[in-house]
């Protein structure tokens, strides 16, 4: 295949998991529009912008197993057209049971993206440009909840919250179309009559499962920082929803960007695990500099909001490729699967254990609880384990 046409492969695979990220990731810019429309608590709320990531982590694991016997292509756009349709049924209803039902069932289906188009990004791609490729890839989540946060807020104060949902349904049903026509599944290498099928990467090694922990440990101040900085900016700074929203955006890009760096950082010295080692480290210091700066209401916290945007998304692409690569190409769907469940499962219990710690205005304690988590994922991130004895990608 020509180097342009995996190029766009890449960019019609990265749209799509952004449009699936803006609803995913992005719909707790609706928490307070949520609370007006719905009457609930900040804890209420939580649960319910959590619910699409319970539907997610629910089918990770069966997308990726779906991924490795039938192949990218069919298992994206299934998905993403499905939870398109799902996400427009929950423009329509009343109240926040049914709107978490929806939510979570359009999760369930807009988990076809995450593992299937991690394969694409392994297929098509060779060792010394994964880095670069899955970086790019992994800006998919930043962006999306960057758009999430310059769109619905004002949809959400104009037209109720509810109806801001048909945003990212027009999103995914134009990334399932872009899908069908322009991404094409990679070459799988041909199997040698007799052989036997790959033995399960998991066996005899607790190197992916290091992996996986530490970077679940990484997702805690990921999800703190993308679920409570527009609470915060709003709740505590008293800043207007939609003019928080422009600044998270801007937040955002820069973490999409910082993705990418991350990736490049990876490729140029030969390892994915001692970057996202260092990246524990900065992840930790910024949660106890967010804890200070709530508990002094310094101003200077924003700056310590955007650095935080930067640095706890850069992670992600690194554990990625890791995982991967750790996997070998005929277990990669599932062992992403696995890594997204178990990323997913730390996601969704971040907002509602958090609000609860955090309460009305508990942000600095809040905080320094989650500094704990990126302090644990440093001696979990199997550095010395690393196996650099990759197979290339299929030219």
């Amino acid at each position: 295949m020509g180097e342009r046409r995996r190029w766009t492969i890449l960019a019609v695979g990265t749209f799509a998991q952004a449009s699936t990220c803006s609803f995913l990731y992005g719909i707790p810019m609706l928490v307070p529009a949520l609370r007006h429309d719905d009457h609930l608590s900040l804890l209420g709320a939580s649960l319910v912008v959590s619910a699409p990531m319970v539907g997610l982590l629910l089918t990770l694991i069966a997308w990726g197993a779906a991924a490795d016997r039938h192949g990218e292509r069919v298992v994206i756009a299934t998905g993403v057209a499905a939870a398109a349709a799902l996400l427009g049924a929950a423009a329509l209803v009343h109240g926040p049971v049914a709107l978490a039902l929806l939510l979570a069932l359009a999760g369930a289906a807009g988990a076809s993206v995450n593992a299937a188009s991690g394969r694409v990004v392994m297929g098509w791609f060779p060792v010394r440009e994964r880095g670069l490729a899955m970086g790019t890839r992994q800006t998919a989540q930043p962006l999306g909840v960057a758009i999430a946060a310059l769109a619905l807020p004002p949809l959400g104060h104009a037209h109720g919250s509810h109806v801001a949902l048909l945003f990212p349904a027009a999103l995914c049903a134009i990334a399932a179309l872009g899908v069908v026509l322009l991404v094409v599944d990679p070459a799988r290498p041909a199997r040698v009559a007799g052989q036997p099928v790959a033995g399960s990467p998991y066996r005899g090694s607790w190197h992916l499962g290091r992996v996986h922990l530490a970077s679940s440990m990484l997702v805690v101040p990921q999800f703190a920082v993308a679920a409570f900085t527009l609470v915060y900016l709003v709740g505590q700074r008293h800043w207007d929803p939609a003019a928080a929203g422009r600044v998270i955006f801007g937040f955002q890009v820069a973490g999409a960007l910082g993705r990418i760096a991350s990736g490049v950082w990876s490729d140029r010295v030969g390892s994915r695990l001692g970057p996202m080692r260092q990246l524990a480290v900065a992840s930790a210091g910024l949660m106890g500099a967010l804890s200070l700066g709530a508990w002094l209401g310094a101003w200077w916290i924003v700056v310590g909001f955007a650095l935080s945007a930067i640095v706890t998304v850069a992670d992600n692409g690194l554990a990625y490729t890791a995982v991967a690569e750790l996997a070998g190409s005929e277990w990669s769907g599932r062992a992403l699967g696995v890594q997204n469940t178990v990323q997913n499962i730390a996601a969704v219990a971040t907002a509602p254990l958090l609000a609860a710690v955090i309460g009305d205005a508990r942000y600095a304690l809040g905080f320094a609880v989650v500094a704990v988590f990126p302090l644990l994922a440093i001696p979990l991130t199997p550095v010395r384990a690393e196996n650099r004895q990759l197979e290339p990608a299929p030219a």
